[in-house]
């Protein structure tokens, strides 16, 4: 499978097998993020894999009791070292960071036969509080991740050109 071919394959998984994800996918999985860009190259992220069935029970409460959260075998919660950073264009650099780890992170899961989802629904001070993380640390992401026991279908996008303006805004 080719990078496109993993963009196009990707969905929001929500209902997952009981099967553990092979520690040799969740460590290439882990090496993509490692690998992945950064501002100024600084890395300044930490990724917590979360494992065990209590925490995870734990976390749907702080994900908008979203259930399938303890169903996936394998949660990824992506934390900022740094959260101050501001780059030139006015973004934070940990929010760009880390959306592109995670990004390839999802994507390099699709090519190995994984489903994930992007979590942006939950209470980041009670996901800190389960799983220890210092207040000073951000948690702009988490995702679920394991094999899929559902295929959803495909979501309808917006065209090219609903989307799309060449040399200056329209």
């Amino acid at each position: 499978m080719d990078v496109f071919e993993a963009i196009v394959e990707r969905k929001s998984i929500r209902k997952y097998k009981k099967s553990d994800v092979e520690d040799e996918k969740l460590d290439k999985i882990l090496e993509s993020a490692r690998i992945a860009p950064s501002a100024a190259n600084r890395q300044e992220w930490k990724f917590l894999v979360v494992k065990n069935q209590e925490t995870r029970d734990k976390l749907v409460e702080a994900a908008n009791d979203q259930k399938f959260v303890a169903q996936a075998p394998i949660t990824i919660v992506a934390c900022s070292t740094e959260s101050e950073r501001v780059m030139p264009c006015g973004q934070h650099a940990y929010t760009v960071d880390l959306s592109i780890a995670v990004s390839f992170m999802i994507l390099e899961a699709t090519e190995l036969g994984l489903g994930t989802c992007w979590l942006g629904a939950y209470d980041e001070d009670k996901v800190k509080d389960i799983l220890s993380i210092p207040k000073d640390i951000r948690v702009p992401a988490m995702f679920t991740l394991g094999y899929a026991d559902e295929t959803p279908v495909t979501r309808s996008r917006r065209d090219l050109d609903q989307i799309v303006c060449h040399e200056k805004y329209e």
